[in-house]
């Protein structure tokens, strides 16, 4: 499990940012921000909602690393949907598991171009899976666990967005 600080860390250089420059957007030293990164010191409450609103996640997120379910990301803070993927995870109850992952930007490409994105096979819940509604949430900035579904046969089916 990723402390704090390497949390803190690694959010910042997803943004490409220095120490200095996070330091300045949150009104503390560098030294302060280099203590966290280094598990020196952990921010104070203030600071770390402070964070977690800078790098668009619940403090939930930060702190604990549990991602929310589901979640709206503001339109400022959405990745590029070319670094995004959608998964596919289905749990059969004879013990199978298949797991998918779709680079959006692929899907994006072929609904701009209006060609017929192909639909799964399998368990009917997958087969009622619609790629362009999907696709379409994502670019609105639904991120995290989009669809999961239990079928009556018990076989469960996840369809999550993000990076």
């Amino acid at each position: 499990m990723q402390t704090i600080g390497e949390k803190i860390s690694a959010l910042r250089k997803q943004r490409k940012m220095t120490q200095d420059e996070l330091a300045e957007k949150m009104g503390v030293s560098s030294q302060a921000v280099s203590k966290w990164e280094t598990n020196m010191s952990i921010p104070d409450l203030p600071s770390l909602i402070n964070l977690a609103d800078f790098f668009g996640i619940t403090l939930d997120e930060l702190v604990r690393n549990r991602k929310p379910d589901v979640r709206l990301v503001p339109e400022e803070q959405r990745r590029d949907i070319n670094e995004m993927l959608l998964r596919v995870n289905v749990h059969t109850v004879q013990g199978d598991t298949v797991k998918v992952n779709l680079p959006l930007a692929l899907l994006k490409i072929a609904a701009d171009a209006k060609i017929q994105l192909p639909k799964f096979t399998g368990s009917e819940a997958l087969q009622s899976l619609d790629l362009h509604m999907l696709l379409d949430l994502v670019e609105k900035g639904v991120v995290g666990e989009i669809v999961k579904v239990e079928t009556s046969e018990g076989d469960i089916v996840e369809v999550t967005a993000g990076p």
